[in-house]
Order: structure tokens, then sequence, then C-alpha cells
């Protein structure tokens, strides 16, 4: 989720009705939005996605919490554990000044390595967003998550890649307001594993796209807009 995409490879992104929350403030968003790892961080998904909805809510103003670290496993965003923990902390710093309406998820890679891992994916994703939701009483918010790249087949590491992309995808089929979103056609930075940042771009907009449809699916408050 944080996003690898080289900075220099696309336009960067700003808007005034974009901002995102460091340090327990809300600043005006910019690339890169995530700083686990600040030599590799880059472009992600976030702004794309936030400056689509924008396009159907040209006044609401956009809050993106990031959160993300990159080449993790599920395991350490399970209840209890470190980085679930400390993103809910910063979940509920955020809503002291906002208001939860959705909830962005693209991770995998570190649990396609191996069968067992691969395996129970689907299974251990549905208890963490569970579990979330019910810690920040989001249960009416929309949880959207990202197919791993299809250019992972070319990467010996990843070769059960394509069991956590099933499991993703099937998940829709039990959680409610659960959305997966397509990686098809999106292209790797070179090094078979990372999305280059004209994908991130693309990829940004799919999710805003798939959350709209959620939205509208099921009659959900949208964004808030303000007139003023």
């Amino acid at each position: 989720m944080a996003g690898r995409g080289d900075i220099g490879q696309v336009e960067p992104l700003r808007h005034p009705n974009i901002h995102m929350f460091r340090e327990d403030r809300w600043l005006p968003a910019k690339e890169p939005l995530h700083t686990d790892k600040p030599d590799a961080a880059g472009i992600g998904l976030g702004m794309s996605f936030a400056v689509e909805l924008l396009k159907e809510y040209q006044t609401a103003s956009i809050g993106l919490v990031p959160c993300a670290v990159g080449g993790t496993p599920l395991s350490r965003w399970m209840p209890g554990a470190d980085l679930y923990e400390n993103t809910l902390a910063i979940t509920q710093k955020a809503l002291d000044s906002g208001e939860l309406k959705g909830i962005l998820w693209h991770q995998g890679e570190a649990d396609s390595t191996e069968e067992r891992n691969s395996s129970t994916y689907g299974q251990r994703l549905a208890s963490m967003i569970a579990a979330l939701r019910e810690e920040l009483d989001a249960g009416s918010v929309p949880f959207l998550a990202g197919e791993l790249g299809r250019f992972l087949v070319g990467h010996e590491n990843y070769r059960y890649f394509a069991t956590v992309n099933h499991q993703l995808r099937d998940l829709v089929k039990t959680i409610p307001l659960y959305g997966c979103v397509s990686s098809a056609g999106l292209s790797d930075k070179g090094d078979k594993l990372h999305f280059d940042s004209v994908s991130l771009r693309e990829l940004g907009r799919r999710y805003a796209a798939q959350y709209l449809k959620i939205i509208y699916a099921n009659g959900l408050q949208p964004l808030i807009e303000h007139n003023e």
C-alpha cells in the first residue's frame, strides 16, 4: 500500500482538498504519502484514489491516513500485533478531527512465498477486517483490497501469489461492504515485484471506482461536501 513508484515517472498530484495525517496533524497531501522506508518511498495509489473521488464530490475534504509498512506479512497486521495496534492508534487520533469513510488495503506478497501462509490468507484477512471494524465502530465502512501484481508470475520467490489473489477475490462473497480491485494489465517497475508509477495511478482510480460502486449499491452516506 505504501507504493514504490518512481517519483519522477509521473506528474505530481496535489489538491487543496486532500490532506494527509502525519505526526498527529493534518497536512497538505503530497507524495510520498508514506515514510515507512524513506529511501524507497515513492508513488502509491492513495493520491489518484482521492483525486478521482473529488471528480464526483468536488467540494469534499478528503483526509488520507497512511499506515502501511512495505514488505510485511499479514501476521503483523492481526489484532495484538505491532502494525495493527499502531494503525489503530493512528486512526483513532485522526478520527478526533475526521470521519472514517473507507479502508484501503494492498498487501500479500510476503504471504505468497509459502503455501501454508497463502492458503490461509483469506481466512486471516477476514478475521482482521472484522476486528478492525469493531474497534473503530466501522461496521458500515467499505473495505477495499487490491490484487497483487500479476507480473509476480515471473518472480521465483512469490510462487503462491495467485492463491492470495484468488482468496482476495473470493472474500467478496462473505464480507459485507468489501471490494476487490483488479490488477489486470498493470506493469511492474522492472523488478517483477513492485508496480510502476503509471500503474499505481491507474490502480488508485480503480480503487475509487470500486469504492463508489459499493457506496451507491448499498445506499451509504457519500463523502461530506462543504458548500461554504
